[in-house]
């Protein structure tokens, strides 16, 4: 295994930048790109009278802050699932946070879980597709199956199944790590936010699999 703090991968002459943040950095376009995010998931909870932390949307925005100020990106892209419910208490902390960053371009690609009406992202300047065709990718929020993937209008960018590798070691010690998956066609991207699960996902022998270590990409 390679190791790094981030991973270098060209995919179809576009370089990549592979984050242990969750995310990645397109060289070309100075872009962000993350995918479920789910803020507003832990303010859905304790409105159910669940006890979850509050402050956890509030870590996650911080980590888009400090990337957004490392790289300094001309535009964020969501690839879904950026606000878990419906609007609730974390929603005025996301408001307070876009504030921050009036100049900066962000484009929400819509997941099963952006179900808050579209005219509330627009009057925070973002923009709501359903894809997003950009460059040479098309960027959704759930990954086509092989069938339509052989018609996809470009190399798909995708989230929302939160994916993770399983690594073992010499003994039965075993760890699960969110990670990076880049097919022949179509890449799914860890979940950004850490109010998340990962699950362990069957690879294909040629995919790239790049693991995330809490300071690390690993190549696997």
């Amino acid at each position: 295994m390679k190791i790094c703090a981030e991973a270098e991968l060209n995919l179809l002459n576009q370089d990549l930048l592979l984050l242990p943040e969750k995310a990645i950095y397109w060289k070309q376009e100075n872009a962000l790109i993350a995918a479920d995010v789910h803020l507003g998931k832990s303010g859905h909870f304790r409105k159910a009278g669940i006890a979850i932390p509050q402050n956890m949307a509030q870590e996650d925005l911080a980590v888009l802050s400090d990337l957004i100020r490392q790289y300094n990106p001309s535009k964020l892209i969501f690839l879904g699932d950026l606000f878990h419910s419906e609007i609730n208490t974390d929603w005025d902390w996301f408001a307070l946070w876009r504030a921050q960053f009036p100049k900066l371009h962000i484009v929400l690609v819509k997941g099963n879980h952006d179900i808050i009406n579209d005219k509330h992202y627009h009057l925070l300047g973002i923009e709501t597709p359903e894809e997003l065709s950009y460059g040479p990718f098309l960027m959704l929020h759930h990954p086509l199956k092989e069938n339509k993937l052989a018609n996809a209008q470009g190399y798909v960018l995708c989230g929302h199944i939160h994916p993770g590798v399983r690594l073992q070691g010499r003994g039965r010690q075993a760890v699960t790590l969110p990670c990076f998956t880049f097919g022949a066609r179509q890449a799914i991207l860890p979940s950004f936010g850490k109010f998340t699960g990962k699950v362990a996902i069957r690879h294909q022998q040629a995919d790239k699999v790049y693991g995330v270590l809490n300071d690390r990409v690993i190549a696997v």
